[in-house]
């Protein structure tokens, strides 16, 4: 049972921490963009685009959170008969997603603010400060690919 509980540790993990990097980073934009919004409404749409960004890194821990489940309800055994050993690999192959996912959320988050001030000065420019975020959302995207390249070479025993 022990081995199940070691499986449902990561799933969490994965989902959580990397829901929480989406959580702050969505945070920092929004309280930038209100910023912005206060003195120029026209510029809702250009900034709610910026705030979205970050919020993937949620959406890459729950895809993890559903392959752990369906990785181990595909090894066809009882869930009191996952190995720890199994569980702890498990584990480990969440972390990369989970721990990628709270730092670029946060980060892109910051990056995304930032653009918020480009798009107050120029509003034209939120390509641009997109693209600068999109850099950071490339390592939630290698960490989540981490986790499936793992998860793909875990078995049971």
């Amino acid at each position: 049972m022990f081995g199940f509980m070691l499986v449902v540790f990561g799933a969490a993990l994965a989902a959580g921490l990397a829901g929480a990097g989406s959580a702050l980073g969505t945070g920092v934009v929004g309280q930038a963009a209100n910023g912005v919004v206060s003195e120029d409404p026209e510029k809702f749409g250009r900034l709610l685009v910026l705030q979205a960004l970050p919020g993937t890194q949620g959406i890459y821990g729950l895809v993890a959170l559903f392959m752990i489940i369906n990785r181990a309800a595909g090894w066809g055994v009882s869930l009191s008969e996952i190995p720890v050993r199994t569980g702890l690999e498990v584990l480990a192959a969440a972390l990369p997603v989970a721990i990628t996912g709270l730092v670029s959320g946060l980060y892109q988050g910051k990056v995304c603010a930032a653009a918020c001030s480009l798009v107050a000065k120029r509003p034209d420019e939120v390509g641009k400060g997109m693209v600068f975020g999109v850099v950071v959302e490339t390592y939630a995207v290698l960490g989540l690919l981490g986790t499936i390249l793992l998860l793909q070479k875990i078995s049971i025993g």
